[in-house]
């Protein structure tokens, strides 16, 4: 997408199309509209995204940000998920390594200062990873935080300059938890250890019964996001 409004003009066309779409009708459009220009992101939390994608793009690329500091059971997570479904997975890599970043700006950046570390070690990595692309798919859901509400099936990306797909914005926690269980869906076993939320390491914590989903990511910082869906 070359011209800033065209790319806005036509996310703000299909948002309001493809409201009530399902998640497959939406991905088709995208796919259908950008072609290979089309890829997606996965935090490999659960591979929903990957098999509802892959199902309609077979071949699909999938970035999967490595930022060093992941649990053992999410790198297992996206090891099973690349032998099991048809897609492209791309590592996305920051320019400096946990040791590097450490040598130069101190070690755990990620409790002194996160949105440095954030921006380091997944904004910058993905902002490059992203080049190729006109548009990107996104498991992101309205119900998940206060600030994803206003979360469009389809989105223009200022920042990035692109059309960003959110399939499943409308689903809520039930239906991913249907899916899941009907299609037989990969899970990061951190799901079933409190772990509703899944990011770096340092960062993430157990999440008690009845706290927000999202509560153990940066806990006791004044942060929600990492700065990719801002």
């Amino acid at each position: 997408m070359n011209v800033t409004l065209d790319g806005q003009d036509l996310a703000d066309r299909a948002a309001a199309e493809l409201e009530d779409a399902s998640a497959q009708e939406i991905i088709r459009w995208a796919a259908e509209t950008f072609g290979d220009r089309l890829c997606m992101t996965s935090s490999m939390a659960d591979a929903l995204m990957i098999d509802l994608a892959s199902r309609v793009v077979p071949g699909i690329d999938v970035i999967f940000l490595d930022t060093g500091y992941h649990f053992a059971e999410t790198i297992g997570t996206r090891d099973a998920v690349e032998a099991v479904y048809p897609i492209n997975l791309i590592k996305a890599e920051p320019q400096r390594s946990v040791a590097e970043q450490d040598r130069d700006l101190g070690p755990r950046l990620y409790g002194r200062n996160p949105n440095i570390c954030c921006y380091l070690r997944k904004v910058e990595p993905l902002q490059r990873a992203l080049e190729p692309y006109d548009a990107w798919l996104t498991g992101l859901r309205r119900d998940e935080a206060v600030t994803r509400r206003g979360t469009g099936v389809v989105q223009w990306d200022r920042r990035k300059k692109m059309v960003k797909v959110n399939p499943i914005a409308r689903w809520s926690k039930e239906d991913v938890d249907t899916y899941i269980e009907e299609k037989g869906v990969l899970v990061n076993p951190l799901q079933y250890d409190g772990y509703p939320s899944i990011g770096c390491a340092p960062c993430t914590r157990r999440v008690a019964e009845g706290e927000d989903p999202r509560s153990g990511r940066w806990a006791g910082m004044n942060k929600t996001e990492c700065g990719i869906h801002l």
